[in-house]
């Protein structure tokens, strides 16, 4: 996993409209960059409205959020619109970036090992480094822990 001081890496994905975007396009923005396994799942749809509930008071100090899942542009489209989401979703079906985060990986579910995404979020400062790591992520109320530490660093 990628980790403090570390430079986000410059692969394509897909934004919600199918064109192919980079990370590094975001240049001279702050990035919350969240990485979450798929659309309209409990946790996922859970972490999404915090996200979204935090996010007037993250634009306002000057964050932009991206969430990154390998699900499909439509896909993406279709949970915006359903649950009212004002910020970005990205698509890596190949799950390149994914990966180069180091946000895949194996993954235990109800005894059952598997590989999958795993929830984390990486804060991203102007200059595309690395300033905060959240790995394996609780996605209940992870939007407003976020938001807390953003205010108590200072960030």
């Amino acid at each position: 996993m990628l980790k403090v001081g570390d430079s986000i890496p410059n692969l394509p994905v897909l934004d919600e409209d199918g064109q192919t975007v980079r990370l590094t396009e975001y240049a001279g923005q702050k990035l919350i960059v969240y990485f979450y396994p798929k659309d309209n799942t409990p946790g996922c749809t859970n972490e999404a409205i915090n996200f979204e509930s935090a996010r007037r008071e993250l634009t306002a100090a000057g964050w932009k959020i991206l969430g990154i899942s390998g699900d499909s542009c439509s896909s993406h489209v279709g949970f915006k619109l359903k649950y009212d989401l004002g910020f970005t979703l990205l698509s890596d079906p190949d799950k390149a970036l994914i990966q180069a985060f180091g946000a895949y990986g194996e993954k235990t579910n109800y005894g059952k090992v598997y590989m999958g995404i795993i929830r984390s979020t990486f804060l991203v400062d102007a200059q595309g480094k690395i300033v905060k790591v959240y790995e394996k992520v609780n996605a209940a109320g992870h939007g407003d822990e976020v938001l807390a530490a953003i205010k108590a660093e200072g960030l």
